[in-house]
């Protein structure tokens, strides 16, 4: 039995150390997922969403398939999180207010994520912010399934055999279906890129 597969058992006994254990081995993966999944998320946002997806994890973890990673797993859930999050945001703009939160406390674990804070992600380094909110815009024109697809293999940094366990799809059809999604993408990106002086695609 791997190391994983022993940590899982033992979370799903209620041994709160295994917790603790799976989250320091993924908090800050997450947070970083997290923080590349929108351009509209600040290092405050992917605290709060993090504890999300972490509180999620522990009560389905019986829901867990054993044929995937954890933090494919994971991945998933904090997407999930994520455009919930969002689309709670957006809708408290609409209504007038929101809430602001305290970016200086560790969580109950002690525990701090890792997205970047003074420095850019390398992603960000390579387009700009301002790049990388249209590129993120073309994301969300192109909807699932292959904005999922991409944010797993590009944001998560998945492989694809990886990604063919969490979705259920061959290595192949993985591969196939990135290749249109990419494609896609480009088509719908080069028309917001257009918009800007900057309309080439990013590659």
């Amino acid at each position: 039995m791997s190391d994983e597969a022993e940590l899982i058992n033992r979370c799903l006994r209620g041994d709160a150390g295994a917790w603790d254990t799976l989250f320091d081995e993924h908090y800050a993966a997450a947070g970083r997922f997290i923080f590349q999944l929108s351009s509209d998320i600040t290092r405050e946002d992917a605290e709060e969403i993090c504890q999300e997806v972490f509180l999620a994890a522990i009560q389905n973890i019986g829901t867990f398939h054993r044929s995937s990673m954890f933090r494919t797993w994971l991945f998933r859930i904090a997407t999930n999180k994520t455009r919930d999050y969002l689309e709670r945001q957006h809708a408290a703009k609409r209504g007038g207010g929101q809430s602001t939160l305290s970016l200086n406390a560790e969580n109950e674990n002690g525990q701090t994520l890792d997205p970047p804070d003074t420095l850019p992600a390398p992603d960000s380094a390579l387009l700009g912010t301002e790049r990388m909110a249209l590129l993120h815009e073309a994301l969300t024109r192109l909807g699932d399934p292959c904005r999922e697809i991409i944010e797993l293999r590009y944001f998560g940094d998945l492989s694809y055999e990886e990604i063919s366990t969490a979705l259920n799809l061959n290595p192949k059809t993985v591969s196939s279906r990135l290749s249109k999604c990419l494609n896609h993408l480009e088509k719908i990106a080069s028309a917001v890129f257009s918009r800007t002086n900057n309309p080439t695609f990013p590659v």
